[in-house]
């Protein structure tokens, strides 16, 4: 059985605030013509289907188009909840919508019944665990104690009782959506660790053959028989070294993952972290294949150059992001605070302070002037004030 294993759509996600709809349609129709094109038997969508838990009306249209169009590739398509996604807006009308073939998971309730398809070596159940907060789930799977690594295991406890229960040689696949021991993080996605610990081992998926994750934004493979797919789309400047593709996985007879195949997915436009001083990066021609990439600039200038966003947009008009990491003396970040300040006098502090936030910019004799002068009014009215609480 061949199955298309996605996730992380985050349908309504602007990126910088440049809007992403038209790349995320671009992506759908990309997964609609692989579903035919591949001969795919099944999608896999591992929940963060919307970006928030009220998407705007316009992602709302994108995903309604996407399940007519695979409804009508007569392609079964299992879908399940993720943190980001409200379950029970994305789970209305999940009765109706079974009947066409997609089948919608987002209800903990229904953990333990897969949908069930057939191929020519038999069953395969397909197991959806939607995203499972352990506060609000804990006692309605009977878990053992706090945290998402016991809620987890309580529901795949579900899902091996099931699967027990069924012939042998059933095949099975679990979708999840979950932070997963030796999975690597990047900085677009929401932190789950809100009730407990957020990894869980991948042991906790022991039993079925195939484990489809969601939640981390790179592809990865923990072990063979469990991976993330990704999101399709870049959704943060971490992203930026990340091939965005989906799985293309082939269910042997007895369950073995047969093939592994990445499917990349359209790249509306690449993304380029460049770091140096200002002059540099406008001079340097080595940056020269990043003038139409959407850029994360890190400057170093030793002083804040003057409107370096405009200086660079001339050059990279996709310019999106500014940091400034202004390089500094070794000296300054090996003493400590307390060492800097020894022996110093208060003007002394204030002058250092001046420097350091101007980055190597000290005050001038006006400005040294009136920080003189308001220490002076401060010692004056420190005076006055001890005197009159003498009296």
């Amino acid at each position: 059985m061949r199955l298309l294993h996605t996730s992380d759509w985050h349908l309504g996600r602007s990126f910088h605030r440049v809007g992403l709809l038209d790349a995320q349609a671009d992506f759908l129709d990309h997964l609609v013509a692989t579903v035919r094109d591949r001969e795919v038997d099944a999608v896999l969508v591992a929940g963060d289907v919307y970006d928030r838990a009220v998407p705007p009306l316009p992602a709302v249209e994108l995903f309604d188009r996407a399940l007519h169009r695979l409804a009508e590739a007569g392609v079964p398509t299992v879908m399940i909840s993720g943190n980001h996604d409200s379950a029970r807006r994305l789970g209305v009308g999940a009765g109706l919508i079974d009947r066409a073939g997609i089948h919608l998971r987002t209800d903990p309730a229904g953990i333990g019944t897969p949908v069930v398809l057939t191929d020519a070596h038999g069953e395969v159940a397909l197991y959806g665990l939607p995203y499972l907060e352990p506060a609000l789930v804990r006692e309605r799977l009977g878990a053992v104690k706090p945290g998402h690594e016991a809620v987890l295991a309580a529901a795949m406890d579900r899902v091996r009782a099931d699967l027990a229960a069924r012939p042998a040689g059933t095949r099975s696949v679990v979708l999840a959506h979950a932070f997963v021991a030796g999975g690597a993080p990047s900085d677009s996605e929401r932190d789950i660790t809100v009730g407990g610990v957020a990894a869980v081992p991948t042991t906790v998926f022991d039993g079925v053959d195939y484990v489809a994750l969601g939640h981390l934004h790179g592809a990865q493979t923990l072990t063979p028989r469990v991976r993330y797919s990704g999101s399709p789309l870049a959704y943060s400047f971490s992203e930026a070294d990340h091939r965005k593709t989906m799985w293309l996985i082939d269910l042997g007879a007895d369950g073995e993952v047969a093939a592994a195949e990445r499917v990349d997915c359209p790249v509306p436009r690449p993304l380029a972290r460049l770091r140096g001083r200002l002059d540099d990066l406008l001079a340097d021609p080595a940056h020269d294949p990043h003038q139409e990439s959407w850029i994360e600039a890190t400057l170093t200038d030793a002083v804040r150059p003057h409107d370096p966003m405009a200086r660079l947009t001339e050059r990279f008009p996709h310019t999106l992001h500014l940091v400034f990491e202004p390089e500094r003396a070794d000296t300054d970040s090996l003493a400590s605070y307390a060492q800097r300040l020894r022996g110093r006098s208060d003007q002394q502090i204030a002058e250092d302070f001046v420097s350091h936030v101007r980055v190597g910019g000290g005050l001038d004799a006006a400005e040294r002037n009136v920080l003189y002068g308001a220490f002076d009014d401060v010692r004056v009215d420190a005076a006055v004030t001890e005197r009159e609480g003498g009296r």
